[in-house]
């Protein structure tokens, strides 16, 4: 029994504790035109019902863990799994061929020592499914009636559902935060043990990238893994191309629209506007591939740069810049929107222009969520993989040239780890330390963009 008809059994239970629960506390209301309850009887209700699901969700969860453990412990413990191999992948392809055919994943095995392994695989999954389903059952039941027990005139029914409620708010509002200490923490492990081959100094400022996956991952050599070039790349397409377009077309569109534009206009270019947003990074890396940086070639040559390539930094910035426009204008515009009226009347009624008015007063008013849509875009635009990969090219330079190919942190990325090497080898392990660099600058950027904001909102407030 899957963990899905579990959830229905422990909703369908729930029901019934919410429907018995309300229905005493509405005959203890009744019975005696003296009594009051404390608490509302949908409260009593929610109570038996949070009783009910909640240790039931929490057995499910953990015994989801348990349950192939003691099904494979099973398995083991059968005539037909003496002869299984001790060790090794083939002991385990073979385990899992027979769970895949027991559960009706497969139809047949490929290997025929798996056979034997199909019976007893059935009848462990069936026993414990059984077992699972008996004791969740239990569970919910055993604390059903003793909340249902607890019903009685004065008990506070709304206060517990409201902390249960609260408690699962604060629950919610840390899954962002463990998950970010979660992905920090892998990237942490997995560089350690980079770092323990490859100096970190050699890594951080290095000036040659050229990881060899087949090398002696013994003895690796660590001038091969300077990323300085993938440093510069990442800054260079994602923090200066793309922003000179993007912040520039951003603020002026979100100035045009707030303070210019009709509001018919107005109503059709805002969504058209932040339809760019929606727009898959694939169809932007096409564009870049097949437009965009072959018009850059032809217009190179034709001033007389005969070396041009068609995979260039310039081609990616330019439509990585394009694509986080609306990242900018979108906040500019809300910025801009949510500035006093008074301020641009004030400033209106003191003989200032529009133009003025909107140098002077609006846009520094309206500068810290300005600035939080640049540095959005920012990390949006060096975390960008797809327009690098297709547009970009896969060489790592150390130039200032644009017309040249360059790569990126998130272009080496994916190369490293989508390979066939070892995850013990420097060169797989090099994504990883790439990726927590990566971690560490846009967590710095959001901090930057913080302070600014709040510097300049305790200026203007």
């Amino acid at each position: 029994m899957t963990p899905i008809t579990l959830l229905l059994i422990g909703l369908g239970l729930a029901l019934a504790g919410w429907l018995a629960a309300r229905a005493k506390a509405w005959s203890l209301q009744s019975s005696d035109s003296t009594v009051r309850l404390t608490s509302r009887p949908n409260y009593h209700g929610w109570y038996v019902a949070l009783w009910i699901i909640v240790p039931m969700l929490a057995f499910i969860g953990l015994w989801s863990f348990i349950e192939p453990q003691l099904v494979l412990q099973a398995v083991l413990s059968t005539p037909a799994a003496q002869t299984l191999p001790e060790f090794g992948f083939e002991r385990e392809s073979i385990l899992a061929e027979a769970r895949a055919v027991a559960t009706g994943q497969a139809n047949a095995v490929f290997n025929p020592s798996a056979e034997p392994l199909i019976e007893p695989f059935r009848d462990a999954l069936q026993r414990y499914q059984l077992i699972g389903v008996a004791v969740a059952s239990a569970i919910a039941l055993l604390s059903g009636i003793r909340a249902f027990l607890k019903i009685k005139p004065d008990f506070s029914a709304r206060t517990k559902v409201e902390r249960s409620v609260m408690a699962l708010l604060l629950l919610a509002s840390l899954v962002a935060i463990l998950t970010t200490f979660g992905i920090f923490a892998s990237l942490v492990f997995e560089t350690i043990r980079f770092f323990g081959m490859v100096n970190p100094i050699d890594f951080l400022f290095g000036t040659f990238w050229g990881p060899d996956p087949m090398s002696n991952p013994e003895n690796p050599d660590p001038t091969r893994y300077g990323a300085i070039p993938l440093f510069w790349g990442t800054i260079y397409i994602g923090a200066i191309i793309a922003m000179i377009v993007a912040i520039p077309l951003g603020l002026m569109s979100a100035i045009y629209l707030t303070q210019y534009a009709n509001p018919t206009l107005r109503k059709w270019l805002k969504p058209a506007l932040e339809i760019l947003a929606g727009v898959p990074t694939v169809v932007y890396g096409y564009f870049a591939a097949l437009t965009v940086a072959p018009a850059i070639r032809d217009a190179a040559v034709a001033v007389g740069i005969s070396n041009a390539s068609s995979e260039s930094a310039l081609a990616a910035g330019l439509v990585m810049g394009v694509m986080i426009i609306p990242f900018v204008s979108s906040m500019a515009d809300d910025s801009i929107a949510a500035v006093p009226s008074a301020m641009r009347d004030g400033s209106l009624a003191l003989g200032a222009t529009k133009s003025e008015t909107i140098k002077r007063v609006l846009v520094p008013a309206a500068l810290p969520g300005i600035v939080g849509g640049v540095m959005l875009a920012i990390s949006r635009a060096i975390g960008e993989t797809m327009i690098v990969v297709m547009a970009a090219g896969a060489a790592a330079n150390l130039s200032a040239n644009p017309l040249e190919a360059m790569t990126t942190v998130t272009f080496q990325i994916v190369a490293m780890l989508t390979g066939e090497g070892s995850f013990d080898h420097p060169a797989t392990l090099s994504a990883f330390a790439l990726g927590l660099v990566l971690f560490i600058v846009t967590l710095g950027l959001n901090f930057v963009a913080l302070r600014v904001v709040k510097r300049f909102r305790e200026a203007y407030e």
